[in-house]
């Protein structure tokens, strides 16, 4: 008798567990369990430089979305993203996306400026107009080996 009891509160315990660590998993990967609350749209980008799947989307400085997705449109020659907005978020047909760079040498993110003149987008809808990231390297390397135009500098002035 008695070692069946220690057996059914050992099985119990490690039920327990296993529940906990399921419930940590779905928790921690952002796995949604019932149904998903996100619609997408899609965005093109002559450059994704530094952006990657799962990097964030905002509006006005708040987390609205996540990058689910980047490919190549051989096509168009650019970059299909993948947006996954959250339901509730609305974005009009003249928004703006552009890829930012938190902080100084931070991780590379999706601005948009979600626009208003009415007609909202439907999901599978797709922002036009979009910006890339001005690589800085590009730009250091035009002024250190003095490929900037003389109009440049002299606007400087």
């Amino acid at each position: 008798m008695k070692k069946y009891s220690i057996e059914t509160v050992v099985g119990i315990f490690v039920v327990i567990g296993l529940l906990c660590v399921a419930y940590m998993t779905v928790k921690l990967g952002k796995v949604p369990l019932f149904g998903d609350n996100y619609y997408s749209l899609y965005a093109r980008f002559d450059s994704v430089s530094g952006l990657r799947e799962g990097s964030p989307i905002e509006i006005d400085g708040i987390e609205v979305g996540r990058v689910a997705r980047m490919t190549l449109d051989q096509e168009k020659q650019s970059a299909l993203i993948t947006l996954k907005i959250r339901k509730g978020v609305k974005i009009y047909d003249d928004a703006s996306a552009q890829i930012k760079t938190a902080g100084l040498i931070g991780d590379q993110f999706i601005k948009i400026e979600p626009g208003g003149s009415g007609a909202i987008l439907k999901p599978a809808g797709m922002i036009t107009e979009t910006t890339s990231p001005t690589d800085i390297g590009d730009l250091i390397s035009k002024y250190v080996f003095g490929d900037v135009k003389k109009e440049d500098k002299n606007a400087i002035k």
